[in-house]
């Protein structure tokens, strides 16, 4: 290798170095000063109010069961007057 790759190595490696240090002190300063925690934050709280506000009223709890005191209706049910006669001599 000759001296102007050596050069052009050792600087590209350089660079590299000084950029990630500085990207790393800069991220960690601004996870310190809370400005990346707060929005999101704040954000999610703002989007559970405004569902709790759309959704009142509208949509069941989810401790009750609709289905539990449906009327029978299913005429299936009805269609077999026999239904508790032994049909099987073998068994």
């Amino acid at each position: 290798m000759n001296k102007k790759t050596t050069i052009i190595i050792i600087t590209s490696i350089l660079i590299i170095i000084v950029l990630g240090a500085g990207g790393y002190l800069y991220l960690n300063s601004r996870k310190k000063s809370g400005a990346g925690a707060k929005a999101p934050q704040k954000a999610g709280e703002a989007a559970e109010a405004i569902l709790d506000s759309a959704l009142k009223g509208v949509l069941p709890s989810l401790e009750t069961n609709p289905l539990e005191n449906k009327p029978d209706i299913n005429p299936a049910d009805k269609a077999n007057p026999y239904k508790n006669i032994k049909t099987n001599p073998f068994e």
